[in-house]
């Protein structure tokens, strides 16, 4: 959530950030409203608990004559202590109900609109020319034996998939050339859970208008995580941190589970966007002044993953009304499909600011040993599924075979090219990415 006092000596910056986001800037009088009205029942029940007090010792003091008049003052003050305890509680619910509903406020520079409003940063790679018809990564995939939608909807229903053969050593590959490269970046790697209780997903603004689009399983009051994000931030809820030698990263790899509520029709071929993948999500904790440089850091290792891959892509700055609940600024990269002749999005990276971590209760000492807020960032970098869609597409030939790139081959036995029918090669031992 944002900051209170941000709110109380600047609500025009705040109303602007809602504008921007096409949010409803009248949220903002309602949270001060309940912000003041909390401050007074503070206010109210600290001066009757004073009294109260003052009553009590009175009682002690009283003369015969005088007691029971005095303790009839005290008995009456006792149950407007009561009421007044009642009525703070019911101030302290108002105002975190208003403050939830007020996503991060936008850094200076986002562009404002909606999702046709992201602005291109850079491109980065040429598209590749193909002379013969290109065909999309489902044709492709089913050629070479590595994806199986149809027995993925026989089991699991529309938007499921088996990746098997190639498919499956893809994913395996790409997972492991992603962690060693977080793991060569500094991060540590962290196996996470894809169940997290409701606190997780609030915390890190999962719910309230985006619920829809998360799986719940209410006999446990848990949820299915659409992105580890979730439980790497939750993983460090209410500590204080150590950011002394500067941010603290973990590279988490979940599988991930999104309903895609209202995308009926978009991407519904494929495996571009489904109801289950896995992913290694980038997750960072500094020092709210040193946020800005490690959200470029961020972009820059999804850069050079991407490279790495091969893959034509763009940077774009996304536009105020498309982003998240939590974020203050994100940068998608969208790669190449030359199925769609579009670029499509394949990372992200957002600056959190202090949003996620205020919400969860995550602080760290300052130079002065005094414990501050910190801040969050999160980046893709793959998410395996559509990663293995566009490498498909990007790196086909004319004869149904598909180019390996340079990076990936160690982890796929030193094959240059996926085939129909070829024989799967195992990675040899030891021999791992290096970054």
């Amino acid at each position: 959530m944002i900051d209170l006092r941000l709110v109380r000596e600047h609500p025009d910056l705040v109303k602007a950030s809602q504008r921007a986001r096409g949010a409803d800037e009248s949220r903002v009088d309602e949270l001060l409203a309940a912000d003041a009205a909390r401050r007074e029942a503070v206010k109210r029940a600290d001066d009757l608990r004073a009294e109260q007090k003052a009553a009590s010792q009175a009682v002690r003091k009283a003369t015969p004559q005088d007691r029971p008049a005095v303790l009839e003052k005290a008995k009456a003050l006792a149950a407007e202590v009561k009421d007044a305890e009642e009525a703070l509680r019911a101030a302290d619910a108002a105002l975190r109900r208003a403050h939830l509903r007020i996503p991060n406020v936008v850094h200076d520079g986002v562009p404002p609109g909606g999702e046709d409003d992201a602005v291109t940063l850079r491109t980065v790679g040429e598209v590749p020319a193909h002379d013969f018809p290109v065909r999309d990564h489902l044709a492709i995939g089913e050629a070479l034996g590595a994806i199986d939608t149809e027995r993925g909807a026989k089991v699991s229903g529309a938007r499921f998939y088996f990746l098997t053969g190639p498919g499956a050593m893809l994913e395996f590959a790409l997972a492991q050339l992603a962690i060693g490269q977080a793991v060569t970046a500094g991060f540590t790697p962290v196996v996470a859970p894809a169940l997290v209780r409701p606190e997780a997903m609030e915390g890190t603004g999962f719910l309230g208008e985006h619920d829809e689009e998360v799986y719940r399983v209410e006999r446990d009051d848990l949820y299915l995580v659409g992105t580890s994000e979730v439980a790497l931030a939750g993983m460090r809820s209410n500590e204080v941190l150590d950011l002394s030698a500067g941010p603290l990263r973990y590279a988490g790899w979940s599988s991930c589970f999104r309903r895609e509520a209202g995308s009926y029709g978009k991407d519904t071929r494929g495996i571009i966007r489904v109801h289950w993948f896995d992913k290694v999500e980038m997750f960072s904790f500094c020092r709210p002044e040193d946020a800005a440089a490690e959200h470029l850091r961020l972009l820059t290792w999804e850069e050079q993953f991407l490279q790495a891959l091969e893959l034509p892509y763009r940077v774009v700055d996304i536009a105020a009304g498309d982003l998240g609940t939590s974020a203050a600024r994100k940068y998608d990269i969208e790669a190449w499909f030359p199925s769609q002749g579009t670029y499509r999005e394949l990372t992200s990276t957002s600056d959190c600011t202090t949003f996620q971590a205020r919400r969860l209760n995550t602080r760290y000492r300052d130079a002065d040993g005094r414990n501050q807020t910190a801040a969050t960032l999160n980046g893709t970098l793959c998410a395996i599924a559509r990663t293995i869609a566009c490498l498909l597409e990007v790196h086909q030939r004319a004869d149904g075979s598909v180019h390996v790139p340079e990076a990936l081959r160690p982890l796929l036995g030193g094959v240059e090219a996926l085939t129909p029918g070829m024989t799967l090669v195992a990675p040899a031992p030891g021999r791992s990415h290096e970054g």
